[in-house]
């Protein structure tokens, strides 16, 4: 009995506490993870939402992996991937943004808004523009709140 009210009482408190979006950001190692890098050694300000996973190179990036983080309590993934033409494996970036754009459609017919979802070129040099993505990726998941959960049968 006493443990339910104290529950209550969390429950409440959580509701009362704005909203702070999780958010996983697949990161190339050889551009966008040093553009991460190269942001912070600026001390550029962005918010901490972002739990970064350091990734060889965003074509090894299989759908699944995203899924697999919205399953597991993310409200949104951004993937960063080296600009068209630089990438150390010629064209894995390529193959991710196709693969994201397949996603997107199919996030879309389970209900998950897009938005949730993004994919984006980052170079070593541009911390400014990492900052940027991470302040506009944070904010538009704030305001699409938290994602509801995914079943697996494509329930959300």
């Amino acid at each position: 009995m006493k443990g339910s009210i104290n529950a209550r009482k969390g429950e409440k408190r959580r509701a009362a506490e704005p909203f702070e979006p999780r958010i996983i950001g697949f990161l190339c190692n050889w551009c966008s993870y040093a553009g991460a890098d190269r942001a912070g050694l600026a001390q550029t300000p962005y918010p901490p939402n972002v739990s970064i996973v350091r990734v060889m190179c965003t074509g090894r990036i299989e759908p699944v992996f995203i899924m697999k983080a919205f399953q597991q309590g993310a409200d949104g993934v951004i993937v960063l991937a080296c600009h068209p033409g630089d990438c150390h494996y010629k064209e894995g970036n390529l193959r991710a943004a196709q693969r994201h754009a397949l996603l997107a459609r199919v996030m879309l017919q389970m209900g998950v808004e897009r938005e949730r979802c993004r994919f984006d070129y980052v170079s070593a040099g541009e911390g400014e523009k990492y900052a940027q993505l991470v302040t506009d990726m944070v904010e538009s998941v704030r305001m699409l709140g938290p994602l509801k959960k995914v079943s697996a049968g494509g329930e959300i």
